[in-house]
Parts: structure tokens; sequence; C-alpha cells
């Protein structure tokens, strides 16, 4: 299917999941795009989808590194010079640090929000300028876990938690300029960011005391069976490759967009219900009692 006007986007994080899915479904639907990749390898493999694209569209990987701001402006100094205007920007990129908060490394806190929230903080400004006047649409990838925190993922929810108040704050102050803020909001996805999370989890284990890794073995070891559980019944990237799609293209594009297994029977009991109620509902899903243990 193709889109009834093509558009110019650039997504990040496109090399593997929900970013390579996004550009995908984007270029296959008529629109130039952009691919953000930050190795060779990655770059050869989009060109690779891009030789066998019909239909109009065209699919071009870009060095783009979030955490380099010479990577950023590189980017952007190349749009402005080409006379590129960006429709659409697709703030994918994103990785997942998975420890007890009593545990976790503050520069590993730090690396996480850096990769989720402050890189995206910093793609967006650079691009803004050409957003503006394409009277463009910001798409940033956030999750269930930016409304619902859960034990042991602290650090990436509260980056969640984080870039959906970033997003809706842009959000109003774009909108004398036309420009739209959507965020997308995945529970459990079929990517790789999961098996990259738990080899990254296992090398930060080996940065953890014994005697503090003691104390939360076993709701680690429960959540690690609860998220494999979860992600091998969960959906393909390319569910939340059309709602990417949508955000883009509709012009009743949402604010919001949850996607996933019995989403909004999620949210809303999470959100509804008591916090009491959702401690000790959590508690024993993880067998992680949510009073006193001793």
């Amino acid at each position: 299917m193709v889109a009834r006007e093509k558009k110019t986007v650039l997504v990040s994080g496109a090399s593997t999941g929900i970013g390579r899915a996004t550009v995908q479904r984007l270029a296959a639907r008529g629109h130039r795009v952009f691919a953000g990749v930050r190795r060779e390898e990655d770059a050869e493999s989009i060109r690779k989808d891009a030789a066998q694209l019909n239909g109009g569209g065209e699919l071009e990987p870009i060095q783009l590194d979030v955490t380099s701001q010479s990577d950023i402006d590189a980017v952007a100094e190349r749009l402005k010079a080409d006379g590129v205007l960006l429709d659409g920007l697709v703030n994918n990129a994103g990785i997942v640090v998975a420890s007890p908060l009593e545990a976790l490394p503050l520069e590993e806190l730090r690396r996480q929000f850096e990769v989720n929230l402050f890189s995206h903080a910093a793609v967006t400004q650079a691009l803004l300028p050409s957003l503006r006047a394409a009277r463009g649409r910001i798409i940033n990838m956030s999750s269930i876990a930016g409304r619902i925190s859960n034990p042991f993922m602290g650090a990436y929810c509260s980056s969640k938690f984080a870039l959906e108040a970033y997003s809706d704050a842009l959000r109003m102050e774009l909108a004398p300029w036309g420009v739209r803020v959507s965020l997308i909001e995945p529970g459990p996805i079929k990517t790789p960011i999961w098996e990259k999370s738990n080899r990254a989890a296992a090398a930060l284990q080996g940065q953890i005391s014994s005697e503090k890794l003691a104390l939360y073995r076993e709701g680690i070891e429960r959540m690690k069976e609860v998220a494999e559980f979860s992600v091998r019944t969960a959906p393909e990237a390319s569910k939340v490759a059309r709602c990417v799609s949508h955000a883009l293209e509709s012009p009743l594009a949402r604010r919001r967009y949850p996607v996933g297994h019995l989403i909004w029977l999620q949210l809303y009991a999470g959100l509804l219900a008591p916090a009491a109620l959702r401690d000790w509902l959590t508690g024993l899903v993880l067998r992680w009692p949510a009073g006193s243990k001793r």
C-alpha cells in the first residue's frame, strides 16, 4: 500500500527491531526514508532492503549515533545543504538497563537517560528548524513502561516516564507552528533489544557486589522468566511500525499509541487500580512480597 503523499522522514535506531520494521514500512508506503544507523554493516543491510523497494519509496542509510553530537550536527548540515525539509522525525533509538536500583552504578543510570532521553532531545533540537518549516511531525518511541513502572526495571521505566513528560511539553510548545508530537507506547514486542538487554544485564551483574546481588537474586530471576514469557507471546515489530505510519500520515494522528496484546487492559488496570493493589499484584506475579519479608 502506497501512501497518498510522499513524505521525508528520519528514523533513528533503524538497524534492527522496531526501527528496522518502521523504515521498511514507511519506504514501502512511498516515503523517502533516512535510516539512522551506527555501523557500516547495518548501512549495507539497509541498502539491500532499498534495492528491493517498489512503489516509489526511497530508503537510505545515514550515519547517526544519537549519543554523538558530531553525528547529529552532520545529519542536520547534510539535510540543510541538500535542501531537504523533514516531514517526520522518529526518535526510536533506545537501550534497556536492568538492575535493582540499590545496586545500579550511577554511571549506568546516567547512560540509560543519555540514550533514551537526552539523545532524543539533542536530535530534536538540531532538526526542529527543518520540521517547523515543513509543519512536520515528531514521533517518540516510548513504552508502556513509560506509564507503569516495574521492579528491577527502574532505570528504563524512569527514562521512559521522562520521555513522556518531555513529549507532552514539546507537543504543547510546538502547537503554534503546526508541529505535532506523538508517543508510541509498545508493550512487549519481539525484537533483539531483549537479547541485548539480557547480555547487558548479565555483564552489569558482574559489577555488583555479591552481597547486594544476593538480596535481589530471586526477584531478578523471576523477572527474567516473566520477560521471556512476555516476549514469546508478543506481537511482531511490524505492529508498532503500523502505528508509526498512522502517526506520520493521518490527519487525525493521536497523541499516544499504546500497542501490544491486551495493552488497554494493562494500561487501565495499571493506572486506575490503587497503588497498593498494583504493588500486591506485581509482587504476586514476581513472587516478590509487597510487604515485609522478614
